[in-house]
């Protein structure tokens, strides 16, 4: 007889394996998930803002009881150059009321209690085991080894949840060797700060609104990155993430990236005072929908990291993340109705992956590595031109305001070209609208 452990094993147990858990062990699926770590979210790291969305659909009002830190009232965009910032700031009272559009949060602490609610719905979680590998016979993965004495697990399926840099993937076929140009270094720092600073410092009334700040532009040198500071209960998080092929190119430490940001004139004042409390690095999938792997094979499903499932433009990660760890078990579970793993069978995870909103966004944006590859100067010349325009627009220094308009035109047809202009739309519109 052949043997089988479990239904369904899960590596790793970051939101999309923990999500894929829920899903399964609720469903009465015998589920078993391996995480390398201490604990889950012991080795997770995001920039800290957390979408509502995915996980209210798993466990409703599930901010009740997690430990969030606050709910994000307010979004700004900042195009920095080293003295000033030109903003875009969209702050809601809609977003005030439950169930909330986001939240800030730590990783370490919420995907603790997560786990702590997969348990609980018959999961069992394993901590501190490392799968080396997937076992695969008659051409069919039909389990795992670990680095535990006799630690070879048989199931079902087998789904890869082991993130960004997933060696199951790799090993399988379904995905080559990652490019730098795909991935991003991310460094983040956590400065602790009194609530009431935080409070009055961005114009929050309580402790549970909160505020984030996206900023890129010339400051970053025309790489492809971008830096954030949201506000947690009582700290602040603070980092920024650079295409990995750029920091190579530019002979860049993002350490040093980071310690400029905090330097910034702009952003100096909203951490004075702070203490640093944490510091964290991450790798980032930066590719979009191009850089999506083959998400399946004979007996196995990858889903989250591992499937270059975030959209950095609107700086959603974890909800995608836990959204494809849902479909991941839905998919198992309609399988295991005809008691077919085949990769036939396993292929309807893409049909489902390709109708999700998740995927339908990453396609609106599918083009935009390749556009800001060949026009680099939208992150610096572009932005340092209108921030240089509204800093003399603002300027009282004698010259009228039909003067400076002339002036403005002149210098952005000297700089830039009419004609390139329109193509530079046309671009826009090209790779990003169409």
């Amino acid at each position: 007889m052949k043997r089988k452990d479990f239904d369904v094993i899960i590596v790793g147990a970051g939101p999309s394996g923990l999500a894929a858990g829920f899903v399964l062990a609720k469903a009465g699926v015998n589920t078993i998930i391996i995480e390398r770590g201490k604990f889950p979210g012991s080795k997770n790291v995001m920039g800290g803002i957390f979408y509502t969305k995915a996980m209210d659909d798993l466990i409703p009002e599930f901010y009740k009881e997690a430990p969030v830190e606050r709910h994000i009232i307010e979004q700004n965009l900042w195009f920095m150059d080293d003295v000033s910032h030109l903003g875009v700031s969209f702050k809601s009272q809609k977003y005030n009321s439950e169930p909330f559009n986001s939240f800030s949060v730590f990783r370490a602490k919420f995907d603790r209690w997560f786990a702590k609610k997969v348990e609980q719905m018959g999961a069992l979680i394993i901590n501190e085991t490392v799968v080396t590998q997937p076992i695969v016979e008659g051409g069919k993965v039909v389990g795992v080894k670990t680095d535990r004495p006799d630690g070879d697990l048989y199931a079902d399926v087998v789904i890869g949840a082991d993130g960004v840099n997933s060696f199951l993937a790799k090993q399988l076929g379904l995905r080559n060797k990652i490019k730098p140009n795909i991935v991003a270094l991310a460094v983040k720092e956590v400065i602790g700060l009194d609530k009431e600073k935080i409070n009055d410092r961005f114009q929050l009334r309580s402790d549970k609104e909160g505020a984030a700040y996206e900023m890129t532009g010339p400051f970053l040198d025309g790489m492809e990155g971008m830096a954030w500071l949201y506000t947690n209960s009582s700290s602040i998080s603070i980092g920024v993430g650079v295409v990995i092929q750029d920091l190579i190119e530019h002979k860049t430490n993002p350490n040093d990236l980071l310690e400029k940001i905090k330097a910034h004139p702009s952003v100096a004042p909203l951490i004075e005072g702070g203490q640093t409390k944490e510091y964290l690095a991450h790798m980032i999938p930066e590719g979009g929908y191009y850089a999506t792997p083959k998400l399946f094979t004979d007996g196995f499903l990858t889903t989250g990291d591992a499937i270059m499932f975030v959209n950095n433009v609107n700086r959603e990660g974890s909800n995608l993340a836990i959204e494809s760890g849902k479909l991941a078990a839905k998919t198992y579970l309609e399988a295991k109705q005809t008691g077919d793993f085949s990769s036939k069978s396993l292929s309807r995870y893409q049909d489902k992956i390709r109708k999700s909103f998740a995927c339908k966004d990453l396609s609106m944006y599918k083009n935009m590595p390749k556009l800001l590859e060949e026009k680099r100067y939208f992150l610096t010349k572009y932005p340092q031109f209108f921030i240089d325009f509204v800093y003399d627009w603002f300027s009282v220094d004698g010259v009228s305001k039909p003067d400076k308009i002339k002036k403005a035109k002149k210098e952005f047809g000297d700089k830039f070209g009419y004609v390139n202009f329109a193509k530079d739309l046309y671009a826009i519109w090209r790779y990003m609208i169409r």
